[in-house]
């Protein structure tokens, strides 16, 4: 079933299109107008603001709090009744530390605040913090795509692979506009996106 948009498109394939090329447009200009730098960093609203960012031309949840349950795989994320809670808890975890940042973003993944889009806004929100807090951002051209997924899955019940893994791919690059565009377009690979570069959009 294809998710209801903006754009009236009832073809899961050409949603898919559309979507990468809209997004990656948006992250591109997220990056180079500045906007990047109104984001609250680190927090449930800062990353509402980046998932609206990226999506809001193409879906009406953009930036909103999902109201359904969802899973992926055999997994479920956050029910909608804990979820609020979970976002509250997660906007006050600690993130001075790199193990802090790493589970703040795991938290994060397993609420899945939003209905489409998660990840990818997720990863944008990851580095902000690591920027600030670390004066790192993570190159995701070094991180394989399923053994990112892998370590994501089992991040629920142990951390210390996502972080190993996250860790051996930082970088002190943290404003390389070229580093900010692959890692958009490793970010949407791993989803599945790969119609398009990023920095030809």
């Amino acid at each position: 079933m294809t998710l209801e948009n903006k754009l009236n498109i009832t073809n899961q394939v050409e949603l898919a299109k559309a979507e990468e090329k809209i997004s990656k447009q948006k992250a591109k200009q997220l990056f180079d107008s500045g906007d990047i730098a109104k984001v609250e960093v680190g927090t449930f609203k800062g990353l509402a603001f980046i998932h609206a960012y990226l999506f809001e031309d193409i879906y009406d949840f953009a930036g909103k709090i999902r109201e359904v349950n969802i899973a992926k795989g055999n997994f479920r994320f956050a029910p909608l009744m804990y979820l609020q809670a979970s976002l509250e808890h997660i906007d006050a975890m600690s993130q001075s530390s790199f193990d802090q940042i790493i589970e703040k973003y795991v938290e994060m993944n397993i609420a899945h605040p939003f209905r489409e889009g998660n990840g990818r806004a997720t990863r944008i929100w990851l580095d902000l913090i690591l920027k600030k807090e670390l004066k790192q951002v993570v190159d995701w051209n070094k991180v394989d795509k399923d053994e990112y997924l892998s370590a994501m899955q089992r991040s629920v019940v142990k951390d210390v692979e996502i972080k190993t893994l996250l860790k051996a791919a930082l970088t002190d690059q943290i404003d390389d506009r070229a580093l900010f565009m692959k890692g958009i377009d490793v970010s949407y690979y791993y989803e599945g996106y790969s119609e398009f570069k990023t920095e030809e959009l």
